[in-house]
């Protein structure tokens, strides 16, 4: 289970609506309790390739993100983008380029204009996707 609070889930629509038309990014932090990943932290980040259909994240502001996290005794627990112009599911380069399978990767698709959809999905080491549980609170 994934828990996100509203606030977070606010900041990241408007990151991903304001990044628009290109796709944009960011990290997410948090704590985890048994089988609860909280969300506490989201880090709002420059994709560098301005791209609709894929992103490249800051390297110099996933560095800070991660000090950061580090210095609030918080983990690292995945990412987020967006998915201007397609359904919130993980595209064949998401797959390929999910190196860490017990990340939460986060697509926020703004497809259809005032309706958008938020997913959480984990990709596992042969590149399986499953839908994990989000709660926002």
């Amino acid at each position: 289970m994934l828990k996100l609070k509203k606030e977070l889930y606010d900041k990241i629509l408007k990151h991903c609506i304001d990044g628009l038309p290109n796709e944009a990014c960011g990290l997410i932090a948090g704590n985890i309790d048994g089988e609860v990943k909280t969300i506490e932290k989201v880090y709002l980040l420059t994709n560098i390739d301005a791209s609709r259909e894929h992103f490249s994240m800051d390297p110099k502001e996933q560095l800070a993100a991660v000090k950061d996290a580090r210095a609030n005794k918080l983990t690292m627990l995945g990412n987020f983008h967006s998915h201007p112009e397609s359904p919130s599911r993980p595209s064949e380069e998401d797959k390929r380029l999910a190196y860490d399978s017990t990340a939460e990767y986060l697509i926020l698709s703004l497809q259809e204009e005032g309706n958008p959809v938020l997913k959480a999905f984990g990709v596992d080491s042969e590149k399986n996707v499953t839908v994990h549980e989000m709660e926002i609170i």
